[in-house]
């Protein structure tokens, strides 16, 4: 493994959708859990999929496909969910699969492709080029304004 001066890298926990790669900063998520039920909530947004019940804590969930303005999907349980840690309580991400935590170099950072379409443009912070796949970088805070 690289080792990198700390200052340098940035971690982030990543994700799919689709064959889309996401990620989010690693210091954002305070956990990640299978979950099998959603309490459904009456009259609430479309991306607001409901409430989850994690160790007695009720933690809304956010169906982050629909807050992409991505293909909706119906979905099948178990669904795997990012717990984001946020100042007021914690906020749940429903996403298709996990991926890993990776470190990326700080410099190495590109702004979102014109290119990207299906995908809310706004919410991406920037773009890092891998191997195999370009991962966007969410920006937390205006995926949370619902």
């Amino acid at each position: 493994m690289i080792q990198y001066p700390i200052q340098q890298v940035s971690q982030f926990c990543t994700f799919y959708l689709d064959s889309h790669l996401f990620g989010i900063d690693v210091k954002k998520v305070q956990e990640i859990i299978i979950c099998n039920d959603i309490t459904k909530v009456p009259l609430a947004l479309e991306e607001a999929s409901g409430l989850i019940h994690l160790r007695g804590q009720i933690i809304a969930v956010i169906d982050l496909r629909k807050r992409l303005k991505m293909t909706s999907v119906k979905l099948k349980f178990p669904v795997y969910n990012i717990i984001l840690k946020t100042e007021e309580e914690p906020v749940s991400l429903i996403v298709d699969e996990i991926g890993d935590v990776i470190y990326i170099e700080k410099d190495s950072y590109e702004p979102p492709p014109e290119t990207i379409s299906g995908i809310s443009k706004e919410l991406i912070t920037c773009v890092y080029k891998l191997e195999e796949h370009l991962l966007l970088i969410l920006d937390i805070q205006k995926i949370l304004e619902v």
